[in-house]
C-alpha cells in the first residue's frame, strides 16, 4: 500500500525523535496530507493554544499519492494553527521536498514543543538528528538550503525552511522548499519560527509500493494521456498561472488598489505576454517554466531581473534566474498595489522566496497601507521616509525587503492588514477573511468566490473551493451555495491525495482520482467515498475553529465587498450577496443557523 505505515514525532522541548506506527484507521477515515494532518492536529492540542507557543503542534503531511508515478505527486502541507487566523493552517506546496519525506518512510512529521536554542532537523532514512542551527539562523532561506547541503555533502538533500520572515514571527511568513516552492499562507513559517526550527532536511532511499501495482500503472498511464491531450494543460504549460490575470480584467473582477476597483490600467505590462516579450535592451522576463515532481504541467515559471533595473543595478547577487511570477503574485504585487513595472514585481517575488513569506497577504497589506498613506493616517514620520502611494515601484520594492528582514516600518507590515489597521484605528481598510487577505478575485464580481472566501477554514482563500464556471455564467449569489460547499469537498479530498489541484484544471476528474486510490491502497476508493471523505475533512477543520474561538461572526465579508458596489465591469452595481448565500450553505452543510455541525452531522460523518 501506498502509506508508508508511519509517522516521525519529534519533541523539541525533550529533545526526543520517535517513529511510530500510523493510525491506520485515521488513514482511512481522512486519507492522508490535509485530512490526515488536520486529524493528527486535532488529537495532539489543544485548539485553545497560543499559536506562537510551544503548545501548538507543526504537521509536515504527505499524501498515499505522493513520491508515486502519478502525475504532479510532489505534493505535501504544513498543518498547524495559524498565527494570522488563530484558526487552522493547512498550507500546501509542491517541490520536491513532499516526496522525499515519503522516501524517508514517513507519511507524517509531527513537530512538538519547542527547542530552546536553534537547530535543524536532519533525517536520513530511519536516523534523525536534532543539530544546532547556529550558523543559518538570522540568516535566508537561499542561504539555509546551500548551507545544509554543502555541509552534509549532499546535494541531494530536500530542504523545508523559514527564512528570517519565520524567525521574526512575520504572522503570514512561509516554509519554503526547493528555493521558490513554498507552503506559503497562514503563518506556518512563524511557527516553524517559534519552535526555534530553522529548517528540515530529508534524504529519503526507500520506495513507494502501491497496493495493486500493475492496475495502478494502468491509472497512471491513463491520467498521463487525459493531461498531454487537454487544452488546458496546455495552457498552464505554456503561460503558466498568470494568463488568469486578463481573464479577470476583461471580465472585471481584478482586485485594484485594495479593491477600490477591478480593473488595472498597467495589466499589458505584467501579463504573460510582457514576460515573454523580449525588450529594446534586449532582456526577457521569462527563462522558463518549471515542474515539481511527477509533474507533466510545468506550470512554474523561472524569470530573471534587468540588470540595468533600479532594484539589481548594484547587486549582482540578484542578478540570477528564479521563481518567475504567477497569477497570486503578480496580482498581489501589480493591480493590488497599482504597480505596473514588471522588474520591480519579480523583485519583490525574489524577496518573498528568499525571505519566506507569503506574497499575497504581503501584497494585500501594503495595499493597506498605501490605503492609509494616501488618506493621511499614516505618514512618512510612520513608513521610515517612503512614500507609500498606489502605483509606487519604489515602495512594493523597498517594503518588499524591509518585511523580510523585519526593519522598520517592514515590521508593522508583518502584522498582517487586520492587525495593522486596527494599530491605526481603521479596521475596514484591510481586505480580510478571519485575519487573511484576499486573493486576486473580487468577491462581487464573483459571488459564489465571496461565499467561499467567507467560509474557508483557513480564511480568504480562492483555492479552498472552485465555482468559477458558475460565477462567470451569474454574477448573482443564486444557486452558489450547493456548488460551494460540493467543491469544497472536493478540493479537501484532492488536497489529502498528495496531488496537485491544478490537474482538475489540466483535464483530470474524480473519476481519475478514484481509479488512482483504489488501485494505490488496499479496499475499496470510489467517487461517493472520496465526496464523502472530503466532507469528513471539511467537518473536522471546522469543529477545530469551533473549539479555538471562532463563530458564525467569522465568517463574513469586509464592508467594502458587502456595501460599495461596483463601478464597472460586468457585475457593475454589485455588492457581495453573501446573507443570501450564507443560510442556505450552513443548512447544505447540516449545520445550525449558528454555523455549528449538528449531531446528526457528526455522526454521519463519523467525527
Amino acid at each position: 500500500m501506498a502509506w508508508q505505515g508511519q509517522i516521525l514525532r519529534v519533541n523539541l522541548t525533550k529533545g526526543t525523535a520517535e517513529a511510530e506506527p500510523l493510525n491506520m484507521e485515521w488513514a482511512e477515515a481522512y486519507l492522508g496530507q490535509r485530512g490526515l494532518g488536520s486529524k493528527y492536529l486535532w488529537e495532539n492540542m489543544d485548539p485553545k493554544a497560543d499559536p506562537l507557543g510551544p503548545d501548538n503542534v507543526l504537521i509536515f503531511a504527505t499524501g498515499p499519492l505522493t513520491g508515486t508515478m502519478a502525475p504532479t505527486s510532489g505534493r505535501y502541507s504544513v498543518i498547524t494553527k495559524g498565527p494570522l487566523t488563530n484558526a487552522i493552517a493547512c498550507s500546501n506546496s509542491g517541490g520536491k521536498f513532499g516526496a522525499e519525506l515519503k522516501f524517508a518512510g514517513y507519511d507524517l512529521l509531527l513537530i512538538e514543543g519547542a527547542a530552546k536554542k536553534p537547530i535543524y532537523l536532519n533525517i536520513i532514512d530511519d536516523t534523525v538528528e536534532i543539530l544546532p542551527a547556529d550558523e543559518i539562523w538570522g540568516t535566508t532561506v537561499w542561504n539555509t538550503e546551500s548551507w545544509i547541503k554543502k555541509h552534509h555533502k549532499d546535494p541531494l538533500i530536500k530542504v523545508a525552511s523559514c527564512g528570517q520572515s519565520g524567525e521574526n514571527l512575520v504572522r503570514y511568513a512561509a516554509v519554503v522548499n526547493d528555493l521558490h516552492r513554498a507552503a506559503g499562507r497562514s503563518g506556518v513559517g512563524a511557527v516553524m519560527g517559534s519552535k526555534n526550527l530553522k529548517a528540515v532536511a530529508v534524504r529519503g532511499t526507500k520506495g513507494v509500493v502501491s497496493d495493486d501495482p500493475a492496475k495502478f500503472m494502468e491509472a497512471v498511464q491513463n491520467t498521463h494521456k487525459v493531461l498531454a491531450e487537454n487544452d488546458g494543460r496546455k495552457e498552464l504549460t505554456e503561460f503558466g498561472t498568470n494568463a488568469m490575470i486578463d481573464m479577470m480584467q476583461e471580465f472585471g473582477g481584478l482586485p485594484t488598489r485594495n479593491f477600490e476597483t477591478v480593473r488595472f490600467d498597467g495589466v499589458d505590462k505584467i501579463n504573460p505576454t510582457a514576460m515573454m516579450e523580449t525588450t529594446k535592451s534586449g532582456h526577457r522576463n521569462l527563462v522558463t517554466n518549471k515542474a515539481c515532481f511527477g509533474c507533466t504541467i510545468a506550470c512554474g515559471r523561472v524569470a530573471h531581473i534587468d540588470e540595468n533595473h533600479f532594484t539589481i543595478v548594484n547587486r549582482p547577487e540578484y542578478k540570477l534566474a528564479s521563481g518567475g511570477l504567477e497569477y497570486e503574485t503578480a496580482f498581489a504585487f501589480g493591480p493590488m498595489v497599482g504597480v505596473d513595472d514588471i522588474d520591480a514585481l519579480t523583485f519583490a517575488g525574489f524577496m518573498s522566496n528568499e525571505h519566506g513569506y507569503d506574497p499575497i497577504s504581503f501584497g494585500g497589506t501594503l495595499a493597506a497601507a498605501m490605503e492609509l498613506y494616501e488618506k493621511g493616517i499614516i505618514t512618512d514620520a510612520d513608513t521610515d521616509g517612503v512614500a507609500l502611494n498606489f502605483g509606487s515601484a519604489e515602495a512594493l520594492t523597498v517594503m518588499s525587503e524591509k518585511t523580510g528582514t523585519g526593519e522598520g516600518f517592514g515590521a508593522i507590515l508583518g502584522m498582517g492588514s487586520k492587525l495593522m489597521c486596527e494599530k491605526y484605528g481603521h479596521p475596514e481598510i484591510a481586505m480580510h477573511v478571519k485575519g487573511q487577505e484576499f486573493a486576486g478575485y473580487d468577491g462581487r464580481a464573483l459571488q459564489g468566490m465571496g461565499l467561499g472566501y467567507a467560509t474557508s477554514n483557513r480564511g480568504a482563500c480562492h483555492l479552498r473551493h472552485a465555482v468559477f464556471e458558475e460565477d462567470m455564467e451569474d454574477i448573482s449569489g443564486n444557486g452558489k451555495a450547493q456548488p460551494c460547499k460540493d467543491s469544497q469537498d472536493q478540493v479537501a479530498t484532492v488536497d489529502s491525495t498528495g496531488l496537485c489541484l491544478f490537474v482538475g484544471d489540466a483535464g483530470m476528474g474524480p473519476e481519475h482520482f478514484a481509479q488512482l486510490l483504489d488501485s494505490d491502497l488496499p479496499g475499496t476508493w470510489d467517487e461517493d467515498r472520496m465526496t464523502l471523505t472530503g466532507e469528513r475533512v471539511w467537518n473536522l477543520e471546522r469543529r477545530f475553529n469551533l473549539a479555538a474561538g471562532l463563530t458564525k461572526a467569522d465568517d463574513t465579508l469586509p464592508k467594502r465587498l458587502l456595501e460599495v458596489p461596483l463601478t464597472e465591469g460586468s457585475a457593475e452595481g454589485k455588492v457581495n450577496e453573501l446573507s443570501i448565500m450564507l443560510p442556505e450553505y450552513y443548512e447544505l452543510r447540516g449545520w445550525t443557523e449558528d454555523g455549528v455541525p449538528t449531531n446528526e452531522t457528526i455522526d454521519r460523518l463519523g467525527l
